[in-house]
Order: structure tokens, then C-alpha cells, then sequence
């Protein structure tokens, strides 16, 4: 699926033209639905309208997909409350029903979950690639935003929780996706498996985790907690691991990373980096 197709690509930031600030957001929204079982997508739109970021990428979103999520397209609605680009990647993708007989829907209407994009930058390309495992269907959406004399891509993912098989496979399809001629760019979203884990290696051989390039560090964790700086943000009660990550390929640079409270708005808290990018496609 590709909804946008580039006019131009400007080039690379020239050797002495300075890094280009972006800050990013990683979030899995869980369609929606708080600690308190309530769906309140107000809330989730407030989280993030703090963050100020340039591009938000959001995990298990829904778009008409029933009753949990009141039906509605959170996707759209959420870039109209914060006024930002969309680009939407469907992982679940079926026809919808009217509710009266069980007539089908417009296309418009499918009934859809999966991973979401919201850019203050303009979205170039956007494409959507399963990955391979068993259970809920998985992918990827790639897509590139355009920064003052360069390129970014983003490419947004939630991997399966089954198994570390399933993981390590969906991880070597994701790393597959970034090519040569996608030089600088970013993994992001909800891995579902530590930063460290052997089925990340293979992301480790073409990018680094944000967390631990970050100059300052920021999480969840109480003052005097032993768990402070680790950046968890699973579950958000109390953090027990690191599963809603960033990657950066070379030409990207991290000032600083944090974990955000969003205990009021998901079973995750959402993950801030603020990026340089010295380097684009």
C-alpha cells in the first residue's frame, strides 16, 4: 500500500550545515483503553500534545474495528486533534459490517488495526510490508518525512509476543526493509522483547538503541528506585521491562531520551527522543 509518492527528495545537509533537531515519539496506545478499562482517545490525544514532537509513531490502533474502541477511526481522529500528517498501516485489515444484517461497509469502513503515523513534517512515501510469524497478523509500515535539506525514515513495527522465534524472523524482515539507498533512519515501536535480546541482533548490526546513545536520560522510575534510567515502560504500574523502543542508523545523533507517564492512557508509557540528523537520503 503506498498513499504518498515524493515530488523530490531534497539532498543531504551539506558538511556544514547543522544537525537537524527531531523529536520522536514511540507509544502503543492500546487502542485507546486506560488501566481503568475506560476507551477515552481524549486522553491519549492530551499525551501527546504535550510531547510536542515532529513524528509520532502509535501501536494498536484502531480504525472502525468494534465495540472496544466505540468504532472509531482513531487514526484520523487523532491527527485532527493534533493537526498532524497521517499515515496509517493496517495489520489487521477486514471487511466491515453495518451492524443491521450484516450488510458490508464502504471500503472507507474496514474493520483495521494496527501501527499509525502522525508527522508535523511532510510525509513523502508511505508502504506497508507484512512480516512473517504465526497468531495476529504483523507488519511494518515504513514510511519518509521530509526535513529542511534532507530526508528521514521512519519505520514504525510491533512485533509478535508468542515466541522469540516469531520475534527474531519479524526483526530480520524489518532490518531487511532498511536498504542502501534508506542510508539514515529510525526502527521504532513496541519489539515486545528486551533492547538486549539475541533475537535484536540482527537490528544491532545496522543500528543502535536510542536509550543507550542518549546523552540524558530520563524514565518512570521513583527517585530512589533501582529500576531509575532503565527506561521501562511495561507494564506502566510498575515498569518491568523495556519493550518500546528506538533504533537509529549512522547519521543519526540522540540528545536525550525519556519515558513519559502514560499510566492515565495505555498499558504503556511512550518513549521521547529528540534527534540530530546529520545525514539524509
Amino acid at each position: 500500500m503506498r498513499e504518498h509518492e515524493p515530488d523530490e527528495v531534497k539532498p543531504a545537509p551539506g558538511p556544514d550545515q547543522p544537525p537537524i533537531p527531531v523529536r520522536l515519539v514511540t507509544f502503543n496506545i492500546h487502542h485507546g483503553v486506560g488501566p481503568d478499562g475506560r476507551h477515552d482517545l481524549a486522553r491519549v490525544a492530551q499525551l501527546l500534545a504535550g510531547a510536542d514532537a515532529d513524528v509520532v509513531c502509535l501501536q494498536e490502533v484502531d480504525r472502525h474495528f468494534g465495540p472496544r474502541s466505540e468504532g472509531v477511526d482513531q487514526a484520523l481522529l487523532l491527527s485532527r486533534a493534533l493537526d498532524l500528517q497521517l499515515a496509517y498501516g493496517p495489520s489487521v485489515d477486514e471487511p466491515g459490517t453495518s451492524g443491521r444484517g450484516g450488510r458490508p461497509r464502504d471500503d472507507d469502513d474496514r474493520r483495521q488495526y494496527g501501527n499509525a503515523l502522525l508527522s508535523r513534517l511532510p510525509i513523502l512515501v508511505t508502504d506497508v510490508h507484512p512480516l512473517p510469524g504465526g497468531g495476529e497478523p504483523r507488519t511494518a509500515m515504513r514510511t519518509l518525512v521530509e526535513l529542511d535539506g534532507a530526508a528521514l525514515w521512519v519505520t514504525n513495527t510491533h512485533l509478535s509476543p508468542r515466541s522469540a522465534t516469531d520475534r527474531a524472523a519479524q526483526a530480520a524482515a524489518v532490518a531487511a526493509l532498511h536498504s542502501d539507498a534508506m542510508e539514515t533512519g529510525v526502527v521504532v515501536g513496541d519489539l515486545n522483547a528486551d533492547a538486549g535480546a539475541p533475537e535484536l541482533d540482527v537490528l544491532r548490526e545496522r543500528f543502535t538503541d536510542a536509550w543507550h546513545l542518549a546523552q540524558a536520560r530520563s524514565d518512570q522510575g521513583g527517585r530512589f528506585s533501582l529500576r531509575r534510567e532503565q527506561g521501562r515502560t511495561h507494564p506502566v504500574g510498575h515498569p518491568r521491562v523495556r519493550i518500546d523502543q528506538v533504533w537509529v542508523s549512522s547519521g543519526v545523533a540522540v540528545r536525550d531520551a525519556r519515558v513519559l507517564d502514560g499510566s492515565a492512557a495505555s498499558d504503556h508509557h511512550p518513549l521521547v527522543v529528540d534527534l540530530e540528523v546529520t545525514s539524509g537520503v
